[in-house]
């Protein structure tokens, strides 16, 4: 996640995206860099407008959690609500293919080469 972190460093600084900029960036920050993972996240940033894609990113709606209110003491029905639709999140694997599209639409699977 380092290497992704650094690209926005230099692209919020203005600086160019290239590899030996990144590798810069990195070693400063004291990260052991990896060559190919650098050349490989310059060449996925390529045709990527960076300022568009963040805006998209923080723009996407947050899939709700456990950061909600909590439920009144004594409200044992909510609680149980609450875990009812926790395993029906856990159990539904999402393989209708809206997600895939999604994910392509959102950074065309960047996050699997920097996982």
């Amino acid at each position: 996640m380092e290497y992704v972190y650094a690209a926005l460093i230099l692209n919020e600084s203005g600086e160019e995206i290239n590899e030996d900029n990144l590798t810069d960036v990195l070693e400063a920050a004291g990260v052991d860099v990896e060559e190919s993972r650098v050349k490989a996240l310059v060449a996925a940033l390529e045709d990527v407008d960076i300022e568009e894609a963040v805006e998209q990113a923080s723009a996407a709606p947050v899939p709700a959690s456990g950061g909600a209110a909590a439920p009144a003491e004594g409200d044992e029905s909510a609680d149980e609500g609450d875990e009812d639709e926790a395993e029906e999140e856990a159990a539904d694997d999402g393989d209708d293919g809206d997600d895939d599209e999604d994910d392509e639409a959102s950074g065309e699977g960047l996050g699997e080469l920097f996982g």
